[in-house]
């Protein structure tokens, strides 16, 4: 385990030092949905994912309370990336359909999209992924007739290239890390050939904002589930960090720290560690692979260039974990009942490594018995041979 204190992080809320400027990204083009929420409601099997809150566990760790944001489902998919997928897919599609007809897509109803998105049925939809993303940008291509090809690095778990080979996308592996799949994909890009990468580079940072947008559902709930309960206001919260799409999201949603906010904590594997190497260097820093972690959905060499402003001047911590500590939150996750993957783990894996090696523990990170900590679990069993493997059952 590593653990630094963010030499970066601004105090207060201010605005993201080095970010887009307001309307650059965010803006809506002409269409009737304007928040990601409106979209994700129109969708077929539509509901909010569980806040779930494990007293045992978090009496273990020494805290008040334990809340796991449960992301193992999604529109039938064991991840929260369609979140993110179908809003950015949207605007994508309501964009070129304004072009053609003059007017935004009619949108009482998702079939009613399907319809007008339909003639778009000469596209094609890539991106990389190492599992969920391209799995949902698979499953949104395939709810508007559109093609998809998904490129993926060596290495990766069987399951999940069926998974993404099910959702009728066409599917190559690289000879090479997640980086060198993401410049493939990118390379391929064309008119009727369109990036969707959850990370971005100069020159394409529209969709990877729109993606992270589209993770705002996921907070709206959180909010609604924490009042609903009747929950303290959060202490802290974790997320993991890939390229760091869904890290923003969350910290565009809770930009202020302790006193104001809660402590915002990151995770990552020690394998695939650039926000913690870059976070000390105070500029963007790329991780040489192979990256070999099991936390698969985090075997990223770099951050997304709109991501990085946020994550520098808002996380207050970043802790980076090996293997061992995410199996056991696993194997912790599958006793209080809930089925969780690697990647999505790692969040409960941060507590317990600085519960266990930080001196004083989680007092550390300023953590203790009167904290309400959430936990961000982004996905169930997506690779199931492996979680037996850790947990010792299938997922069930």
């Amino acid at each position: 385990m590593q653990l630094l204190a963010n030499p970066n992080v601004l105090a207060g809320s201010p605005p993201v030092s080095g970010a887009l400027p307001p309307g650059a990204a965010q803006g809506i083009e002409p269409g009737t949905l304007t928040i990601p929420a409106q979209l994700h409601q129109l969708i077929d099997g539509y509901e909010p994912t569980p806040l779930v809150s494990l007293d045992a566990l978090a009496a273990e760790l020494g805290i008040g309370r334990l809340l796991v944001k449960h992301e193992a489902q999604r529109f039938g998919l064991p991840a929260f990336k369609i979140i993110g997928a179908s809003w950015a897919i949207y605007r994508v599609l309501a964009t070129r359909y304004h072009d053609v007809h003059g007017h935004a897509p009619p949108a009482t109803d998702f079939a009613q999209l399907r319809d007008a998105f339909g003639e778009f049925d000469d596209l094609t939809l890539t991106t990389a992924t190492d599992g969920n993303h391209g799995r949902a940008v698979a499953r949104a291509a395939s709810w508007f007739g559109i093609a998809a090809h998904i490129y993926m690095p060596a290495g990766t778990a069987a399951a999940r290239v069926a998974a993404i080979e099910g959702e009728g996308a066409t599917v190559t592996v690289v000879d090479g890390d997640y980086d060198l799949a993401v410049e493939t994909a990118a390379a391929t890009g064309g008119p009727d050939r369109l990036v969707i990468s959850d990370t971005s580079w100069p020159g394409y940072v529209d969709i990877p904002q729109w993606i992270a947008d589209g993770y705002s559902t996921i907070f709206g709930e959180i909010d609604t589930q924490l009042d609903a309960n009747g929950w303290a206001p959060l202490d802290a919260f974790v997320v993991p960090v890939g390229v760091g799409a869904l890290a923003s999201a969350a910290l565009a949603h809770w930009p202020s720290g302790a006193p104001d906010g809660p402590t915002r904590i990151a995770v990552e594997p020690t394998t695939a560690d650039c926000l913690y190497r870059s976070l000390i260097a105070g500029e963007p820093v790329t991780v040489p692979g192979p990256h070999e972690s099991m936390m698969a959905g985090m075997n990223c060499g770099t951050l997304s260039m709109i991501a990085w402003p946020a994550m520098r001047d808002r996380f207050d911590w970043c802790i980076t974990i090996d293997d061992e500590p995410a199996a056991q939150a696993m194997v912790a996750l599958d006793a209080a009942g809930l089925v969780v993957g690697e990647t999505g783990a790692a969040s409960v894996g941060a507590l317990i490594a600085v519960a266990q090696h930080a001196p004083g523990g989680l007092a550390a990170i300023g953590l203790g018995p009167d904290s309400t900590v959430l936990c961000i679990c982004t996905e169930g069993a997506t690779d199931p041979v492996n979680y037996e493997a850790v947990v010792g059952h299938p997922p069930r």
